[in-house]
């Protein structure tokens, strides 16, 4: 991020500038390094930088066609999707694949039964879900499951009562909930567990003052949030911990103002974007979530 411009230019957004930054990140040549620095999750790349150009009003900005072209690419006879040509399968890419389509308005053009089929072959017995056909465990997949099915209208795929009954043991004591049961309460872990909840009518489940309030706890001084206690603020947060707190209906437990403030500060005010935190260097995801938040 440019130094010496002062903070007069930063307590705005600067739409046409992130808009330029994402734009010429769809750019970028097969012989730049960068390009394959990050092919692994270039399908989840594009639905941030989609996402992020929705949010600002620039949506049709992008190349529509090519980027459906290769997201097809990247589908598996399993019904699953890799983060690039020749990549394994994995949920967190099939979900990307799916997000995509549906910004672009493209659902129709799915295999929806055969997606369904894989990630309902990724539940395991005590309702959590494998991320791949390796084994892990996590309750990223446990919401990145029920997303996609719930956008493909197939969440009869999956046993729901397992599904749930698996999240629900991985809340802590403070509220909050974590990878697997026992594990450290994290905020993006949360937004995970409280966004599957929601897709499964559960939200009643969740002590929601206790969490509201372990969540209203990630804002710093700076009025950045942090994922959990005595970690460093970073922009990705204001969408895992206020997508949370919205979701709880506690948007007002945290200070917006000085949120907005932090936000801000994080633009490079040179080339655009977003990092994740004040002179830090841009990228899209963090240009994303920054601009959700």
């Amino acid at each position: 991020m440019a130094e010496g411009n002062g903070d007069k230019e930063l307590q705005t957004l600067l739409r046409e500038k992130h808009v330029k930054f994402i734009r010429q990140h769809d750019d970028k040549r097969e012989d730049d390094f960068a390009y394959w620095a990050v092919s692994h999750l270039r399908v989840s790349g594009y639905y941030w930088g989609l996402c992020a150009m929705a949010s600002l009003g620039a949506l049709d900005d992008m190349p529509k066609g090519s980027i459906l072209s290769f997201v097809r690419s990247c589908r598996h006879k399993s019904g699953g999707y890799g983060g690039s040509p020749g990549h394994d399968p994995h949920l967190l890419y099939t979900l990307s694949a799916v997000q995509v389509h549906a910004l672009i308005g493209a659902l129709e053009e799915l295999d929806k039964e055969s997606i369904s089929k894989y990630v309902s072959g990724l539940q395991q017995a005590d309702g959590s879900f494998f991320g791949d056909r390796w084994g892990e465990v996590d309750t990223r997949f446990s919401y990145i499951a029920l997303n996609t099915l719930a956008l493909l209208g197939r969440l009869d795929a999956v046993d729901m009562s397992k599904a749930v009954d698996f999240v629900l043991q991985c809340v802590n004591f403070d509220g909050a909930f974590g990878v697997v049961p026992g594990a450290e309460s994290h905020a993006g872990q949360t937004f995970c567990c409280v966004g599957a909840l929601a897709i499964a009518g559960k939200l009643d489940q969740i002590d929601v003052d206790l969490l509201g309030w372990w969540l209203a706890e990630r804002q710093l001084p700076s009025g950045g949030l942090n994922g959990r206690p005595q970690k460093l603020p970073d922009v990705c947060y204001s969408w895992w911990v206020l997508s949370s707190l919205g979701m709880l209906d506690r948007l007002e437990w945290i200070n917006k103002e000085k949120l907005i403030s932090f936000i801000l500060q994080c633009q490079d005010p040179d080339a655009g974007g977003i990092a994740d935190r004040p002179d830090d260097r841009a990228d899209v995801y963090h240009t994303f979530f920054g601009v959700a938040g």
